[in-house]
């Protein structure tokens, strides 16, 4: 038998506390619930040894729930629901079966909650960072609509196919930054120490030196000279950006430049464009108002100037007028996006159109990084091609040339 320390409300409503022996937790609430309690929360208490003594894991030393790990719970959630299983013993299952050890622990929870009264929706709002607003408000469209299943299911396709934009869009990315930091640091190593080995040996030889060795030369005398000063500058300008991105103006701006970028601006249009468009299309059809999906979609927008767009189409709905209206003068929407909105308002077909929409931007946005990707490639490779062989030509003109002098004696 172990020792429980439990909150529990009685029929009237007043709160109790107190200890119970059970031989589990399970067992510990079925005694409250005998004795006409309903339990708000269990608790084992630890003995008197310093062995028995549970030392909580750091948040920041547990593992971070993945969209993965999200999508299988919820898939399998889903499954569970319409296969008529209760919803704690569904949630029972999760937390035991649940590969995510900070996902089991969350679920736990979330069932003792919703075990003692609360709502599935509500019990979720204990974990934000991973239960989003956006999760959480369609969890409580379907336990409001009797459609849980089907929400969740809806909720799972969404999640993979907004997981599937972040991971095109990091991939895009992270090879030419990969490259560009590897040629920073070889183009410095160069500078610093290479090249100044060679310079002493061209000393020792006289003679003057070709202008594109003479110029690599004293490069890397300014980059020891001024190197710490470029370092610390960087870092300042970095802080300084860093910080400015936080306040509202900063971001605001760094939003709309990153829009008006050639190509890369284009594909950030067609990445919001896609996440709207899916966001707000599943709220609508799993019976969201529209107005809270609108909000919603602001705040998971990725860009302070489609946020700002959104947010006006929010205020053109509350004042009686349509969605695509104020989404067409806010210039960060396409005409044709804008114009199958609008059909979508007057036929009755909203979701079915913004889902539409989603498929062919998320076709379009594989097809711009696939283009991208293609066209950074050989620009980096030319790139590299033109530092790295500069370098080799600069400081082997002199020897190349004093060859030349040796053949003619």
């Amino acid at each position: 038998m172990a020792l429980f320390a439990y909150e529990a409300r009685t029929s009237s409503g007043e709160m109790r506390r107190g200890e119970v022996e059970a031989p589990s937790k399970d067992d510990a609430r079925k005694r409250l619930r005998q004795m006409s309690l309903s339990p708000t929360s269990v608790k084992k208490k630890s003995g008197g040894s310093l062995l028995q003594v549970e030392i909580p894991t750091p948040d920041f030393l547990k593992p971070k729930v993945t969209t993965k790990d999200l999508v299988i719970f919820t898939r399998q959630f889903a499954t569970m629901i319409d296969s008529g299983l209760p919803l704690v013993q569904c949630l029972e299952i999760q937390a035991a079966q649940a590969p995510n050890p900070t996902l089991r622990e969350e679920l736990a929870v979330v069932k003792d909650s919703v075990e003692s009264g609360v709502t599935f929706a509500d019990s979720l709002k204990k974990f934000p960072n991973t239960f989003d607003e956006l999760f959480r408000n369609l969890v409580a469209a379907g336990e409001v609509g009797g459609i849980l299943d089907t929400i969740l299911n809806r909720l799972a396709v969404f999640l993979e196919k907004n997981d599937k934009l972040k991971r095109q869009i990091k991939g895009a990315m992270t090879y030419p930054t990969v490259v560009l930091f590897v040629a920073v640091i070889v183009t410095s190593v160069l500078l610093l120490k290479v090249v100044p080995s060679f310079d002493k040996m061209f000393k020792d030889f006289g003679g003057t030196l070709p202008a594109p060795t003479q110029f690599v030369i004293d490069m890397s005398y300014w980059l020891q000279a001024n190197g710490a000063y470029l370092f610390f500058g960087g870092l300042i300008f970095w802080i300084s950006f860093k910080l400015g991105k936080k306040t509202s103006k900063g971001e605001y701006a760094y939003h709309a430049f990153l829009l008006k970028v050639p190509k890369i601006g284009d594909l950030i249009q067609k990445v919001a464009v896609a996440r709207f468009c899916r966001t707000l299309g599943t709220m609508v059809s799993s019976g969201v108002p529209i107005l809270d999906g609108l909000d919603i979609c602001s705040r998971t927008a990725g860009n302070r100037v489609i946020e700002n767009a959104v947010l006006k189409a929010k205020e053109s709905i509350s004042e009686g007028r349509n969605i695509s209206e104020p989404l067409a003068e806010s210039g960060v929407f396409p005409e044709m996006v804008c114009q199958m909105i609008s059909v979508g308002e007057n036929t009755g077909a909203l979701d079915i159109m913004l889902n539409k929409i989603a498929d062919f931007y998320e076709d379009e946005v594989d097809q711009s990084v696939e283009n991208l990707t293609a066209m950074i490639e050989p620009v980096i490779m030319v790139f590299l091609g033109v530092v790295v062989g500069g370098f080799i030509i600069a400081m082997y003109l002199p020897i190349f040339s004093m060859a030349n002098q040796v053949e003619g004696q």
